[in-house]
Parts: structure tokens; sequence; C-alpha cells
């Protein structure tokens, strides 16, 4: 049995339209995941997940629920080898997948909060007000200078420290772009735009997380079997009353993923497996720790050559 292994889920921008399908289809027994999730949202999730459209989809309100989900039923095939993870991460929605995981938390009451986080952050920002991109080759503290300067056209804020080299901003389409100018002007290497419908983890969601703490509150939170390393401050936690605090500041804060995994490294994971759709955590981990092992759960073949390693 392979030791050191921690469980990592992904997050918005993993989504793809088919996403999950070809697990359903070798394995009926998901059928019943998607079911009640389906129950829970009112409108058949495995069909937004199989089929799309993709414009549904990338609706941070549909999207969040559909990866939770795919997630879940990816985890369901691996959990019957029973391998107790040192510690368990998720990159911001993917968070409450890696809560499902360790014990913090039913199905049925995550698939109703990520609705209604979705929902929330659609809400907090008008429609092409938010602009979130993608700089590369710029070092942390570079990219926190630019958007500094570039906050006197609006709000923009590094919303995920990815990896090394790679961070993301987000915000005010104006301060967005007034930022990536600067960024360039730094040394910035390049600068994608992304397709995420909302500018998270930028100070833009604290009503959102506001309206979010009153539905945590509402829901039973149980000690976890494995620790969560968070994204707000990169901390271990498993206490049930850790994980809503934590939870309400994950959304206006950064997301600290470069420095998640160097904690799960220090905690002694040396075997990463990303559990349902994409592979962004994967490119992600292998810049972060050059010498982890990555694994992967998201169709039969990497589900099978994942238990073969782990087993």
């Amino acid at each position: 049995m392979t030791q050191g292994i921690g469980l990592v889920f992904p997050g918005q921008g993993s989504q793809s339209v088919g996403m999950g399908k070809a697990l359903y289809d070798a394995h009926p027994s998901l059928k019943s995941v998607y079911d009640e999730a389906s129950t829970v949202l009112g409108y058949d999730v495995a069909e937004l997940c199989f089929t799309g459209p993709a414009e549904r989809l990338n609706l941070t309100e549909f999207t969040q629920p559909a990866l939770l989900v795919s997630s879940v039923a990816a985890l369901k095939l691996f959990e019957p080898i029973g391998i107790r993870p040192v510690a368990v991460a998720g990159h911001s929605l993917g968070e409450y997948s890696a809560l499902v995981a360790a014990g913090g938390v039913s199905f049925r009451d995550a698939v109703g909060l990520v609705q209604k986080r979705g929902r929330y952050m659609s809400e907090a920002v008008a429609p092409g007000a938010g602009l979130v991109a993608a700089l590369l080759g710029l070092a942390a503290q570079a990219v926190k200078d630019v958007c500094s300067m570039a906050s006197s056209v609006g709000v923009v804020a590094a919303a995920n420290f990815n990896s090394p080299g790679q961070v993301v901003i987000a915000g005010e389409k104006a301060a967005v772009e007034r930022a990536i100018q600067l960024a360039k002007a730094q040394g910035c290497k390049k600068a994608i735009p992304l397709p995420v419908s909302v500018p998270v983890h930028t100070p833009l969601m604290q009503q959102a997380a506001d309206r979010l703490a009153k539905d945590l509150a509402t829901v039973r939170w149980s000690d976890l079997r494995a620790p969560l390393v968070n994204n707000a401050e990169a901390r271990a936690i498993s206490r049930a009353d850790e994980i809503q605090a934590s939870l309400v500041r994950q959304l206006p804060s950064s997301v600290l993923w470069e420095d998640s995994v160097q904690t799960m490294g220090q905690m002694g994971v040396t075997t990463f497996v990303e559990i349902g759709p994409g592979t962004v955590l994967t490119g992600l981990i292998k810049r972060i720790l050059p010498e982890a092992k990555l694994l992967n759960v998201n169709d039969p073949k990497s589900l099978d050559v994942t238990l073969k390693a782990v087993s």
C-alpha cells in the first residue's frame, strides 16, 4: 500500500461537456450519485455534464454543482480501496469536494451549498463587469504590486497563487485590464483571459460570502477524518467549527494553492491523486513539487492506472 497520499479536487475552469460520462457508462452504480444531486438541484445534472450545452455549463451557478458531482462520482470509485489520505485539499470550489471526501459534510448538503454559492457569486457582480486573467512569468510580489497600482482604476486583486510564475488576477474589468498593461511592462510573458464568469477570490465577493455564511450555519458539519489544507491560509484544519469560518473567508480571499501544496508536502504527502474532471491541478503540482508522484481519476483508464499504483 502506497504511503503519503494526498487527495486534491479541481475547481472552476476544469469543466467540459462530457465530463464524467466514460466513468458513468463503465460504472452504472454512479447513477445514484447523479440522481441524488438532481433531486437537490431540480434539474438533470447528468444531462448537463454529459451533453451541455457549454454556455449553461460555464455559468457559475451550474458549473459548481456539476464539478462537485463529477468529482464525488470519481471519488466513489476510488474510495473502496480504503486509503486513508494524509491530507485533502481542493482548488476553490474543489474545497467542498474535499470536505465531502474527508467526512466534513454530507454530499447532499454540499450540492445545495455550492448551488447557492454559485448563485451568490453571480449576483455579487453585474454580468460583464468583471474580468479574470492568468499572468504567466511574473513573481507573486510583482503581481501584488501591479494590482495595487491598478487599484486606482477599480477593484483588482491576486485571486489565485497557482504555481511558481502563474498567478490569476480578478476584479473590475477596467482595473484588471490596467493591471495586465502594468504586468507586461514588468516583464509578464503572457496574460490569458479565463472563461470564469465572476471575479471570485477578490473583495468583490464579500457580499456573496456574507450571504453564504447564513447557509453554512444551517448545515451539519463534522470533524474531518483527514485534515483539509485550506485555501485561505494554506493551513491544515480538522475541526467542524473551523470549517465554516474558513469557507466564508475563502470567497473574498486569494486561493493560496502553491502554499497549500507545499504544506501538504511538509505533512508527508508524496503522492497526489487529483480526483475529478481534467488534470489542471496535476499540472500545477508538477511545477510546485517536481519530485511528487502524480495520479488522477477522471476516466476508466486513469482510474485503473491509479488503483494499480496505490493498492
